[in-house]
């Protein structure tokens, strides 16, 4: 277990990790046939994100289940848990928790600095750009790529449980205390365009980590309200 990422996440998730390449060797012959035609790269990636999840399963006492595709891409879980996969340049990572524990979990990481000023349009809400705009400029792209990595979380979260195609403009993340290492932050989901409030109850709290070269990111939706999910805000 991955202690530095399970901080991302409350009692009871388990994350592995992997820093080499995936073994598309050690797939599972279901697992092997969901890559079709994918490049060596995506089938490495694939690979890595899945020997993850395998391993975090093992945890729990699941060993050799193929963490197959769905037809939209997201990873089929067995029936008593649910999970996260996510992969970037140098590390990968899964997520699992029990389905009775919590209705939905969301792990992230990308590479700090990544997202440049000419995308924060496209990523970011106007009080996202102001805030950024405030920061030492040391400090942007890394604090640009945190909101992503958040709302990226926050969506592999929701997806599998509402269903619901949210994009980055739907959100709005607001993280506490920047400057730390580590942290929290809040997500504030944000009117529709034609003026509906998305669905409540979801999560609207998560965490941050910085570290070597990545920003990670966790949500997680317990199955029980708790004192880490609270009644969603609507702007």
């Amino acid at each position: 277990m991955c202690k530095a990422l399970a901080s991302l996440f409350p009692a009871g998730a388990v994350v592995a990790e992997l820093r080499e390449p995936g073994d598309v060797s050690r797939l599972l012959p279901a697992e092997t046939a969901c890559l079709g035609g994918a490049v060596i790269k995506r089938a490495r990636e694939f690979a890595g994100g899945r020997e993850c999840a395998r391993r975090a399963l093992a945890e729990f006492g699941i060993n050799d289940f193929p963490i197959v595709a769905a037809r939209d891409r997201q990873p089929v879980w067995p029936d008593q848990f649910t999970g996260s996969i996510t992969h970037t340049r140098g590390l990968c990572a899964a997520v699992v928790v029990e389905r009775d524990r919590f209705l939905g979990v969301g792990i992230d990481i990308e590479i700090a600095g990544e997202v440049r000023t000419d995308l924060w349009p496209a990523i970011c809400v106007p009080e996202e750009i102001a805030w950024l705009q405030s920061l030492p400029h040391r400090e942007r792209t890394t604090a640009a790529t945190l909101l992503f990595s958040a709302k990226e979380a926050y969506y592999k979260c929701q997806y599998p449980v509402t269903g619901r195609r949210l994009n980055f403009h739907d959100l709005r993340i607001e993280p506490h205390a920047w400057g730390a290492g580590a942290g929290a932050f809040d997500v504030r989901l944000l009117r529709r365009r034609d003026g509906a409030p998305h669905c409540a109850g979801m999560p609207v709290n998560g965490r941050y980590l910085l570290h070597e070269s990545f920003v990670s990111t966790g949500v997680a939706w317990p199955a029980a309200r708790g004192s880490i999910n609270r009644p969603a805000s609507i702007d």
